[in-house]
């Protein structure tokens, strides 16, 4: 509980930081939504779930206090699902989309598809690190995404 806490604290801090620009520049500044607007949102590589194939084409790198969406793609062609616990607790997960229905979740472990179908993300990267999301029981690099939060 105390992590918890004092995670919020860092994460309520981070918008005045962002905001604090000695140089007088404009372009740093958030809009009202402070981490959740426009000016702190980045697109990710998509997730491709499909049997044989390679999660991406390159790992992650994000920043942290900054706002994050990425799809995932899952083909139908194996059911398949992907983990990443310490990943997921190290970020904070603003919703999930899947198939226009919104989720707002408290915190994830793994999600999985039996089937086709399409799923984004959006989170803010908070806890600086090495993480990975990755297809339970694999052991191929291609079935691994690394990410680093800096």
């Amino acid at each position: 509980m105390r992590k918890f806490i004092t995670m919020l604290a860092i994460a309520a801090t981070l918008p005045m930081a962002a905001m604090a620009d000695d140089d007088g520049d404009d372009d740093m500044q958030f809009g009202m939504a402070g981490l959740l607007s426009a000016k702190n949102k980045h697109d990710l590589e998509p997730i491709q779930l499909s049997a044989g194939m390679p999660l991406t084409s390159e790992p992650w790198v994000l920043k942290s206090g900054s706002y994050y969406e990425f799809e995932i793609l899952g083909d139908g062609s194996q059911e398949l699902a992907l983990v990443g616990p310490e990943f997921f607790r190290a970020i904070w997960i603003d919703e999930i989309v899947v198939e226009g229905l919104e989720i707002r979740p408290l915190g994830l472990d793994s999600i999985e598809f039996d089937e086709a179908g399409e799923m984004e993300i959006g989170f803010i990267a908070l806890k600086p690190g090495s993480y990975y999301i990755k297809i339970p029981g694999s052991t191929g690099e291609t079935q691994r995404l690394d990410i680093t939060i800096e």
